[in-house]
């Protein structure tokens, strides 16, 4: 039998979950004070009382720090959408989703100050361009997985692209609010303006 270490919500795993948050935090304040470029994966070890190589035991990169659970969101997002009912229309089967998820995707960022470091460094604004690109083609592809849902491949992509350009609007306007607006209130309002005709009901068909 599986120790509780070894389950996946097991000590070991909680241990090492709450590590990788420690790195990211002190990540997080070097790059925000001493400027991302500026700082090396040796200053954010030194500041952990850790080594180099056990650092990339845990990101990577050092750009992954930024990034904190993102893949790991992903895939939690993707098993939710292959468990909505099969009659419910795709764009309201993924803005529900997102929806829920809203609060931690902007969490896995660092809020504010994490959001802003993105936006001033070009070496992070493409890591997770190319982050983003990845996850999307993961919950496109749970989107057109789902029981009695059929969905072509062109159709998911474009509304998963819709709605990952929802996401971002909405973060930007917060960001440029310092803060202050509503994120819940701009995510719905950007879901409403890009609603597809015929959302409603069945959006595309098979491939």
């Amino acid at each position: 039998m599986r120790n509780d270490e070894e389950e996946p919500g097991g000590l070991r795993e909680r241990t090492r979950r709450a590590v990788r948050d420690e790195l990211a935090r002190l990540a997080l304040d070097l790059f925000t004070t001493r400027g991302y470029e500026e700082t090396t994966v040796e200053d954010v070890a030194r500041a952990a009382s850790m080594s180099k190589r056990s650092f990339f035991r845990y990101f990577p990169t050092k750009e992954d720090v930024v990034f904190g659970e993102l893949e790991l969101m992903a895939a939690r997002i993707a098993e939710e959408i292959r468990a909505r009912p099969a009659d419910e229309p795709p764009w309201r089967c993924l803005t529900a989703v997102l929806a829920g998820w809203q609060d931690r995707i902007h969490a896995a960022q660092r809020e504010l100050p994490g959001l802003r470091l993105i936006e001033s460094s070009p070496a992070l604004r493409a890591r997770l361009a190319q982050k983003r690109d990845e996850l999307r083609a993961l919950v496109a592809d749970a989107l057109r997985a789902r029981p009695g849902a059929p969905l072509d491949a062109f159709t998911a992509d474009l509304l998963t692209g819709a709605a990952g350009t929802a996401l971002d609007a909405a973060a930007r306007e917060w960001l440029r609010t310092g803060g202050q607006a509503d994120r819940a209130t701009l995510l719905t309002r950007a879901f409403a303006l890009l609603e597809p005709p015929g959302a409603g009901g069945a959006v595309g068909g098979t491939s």
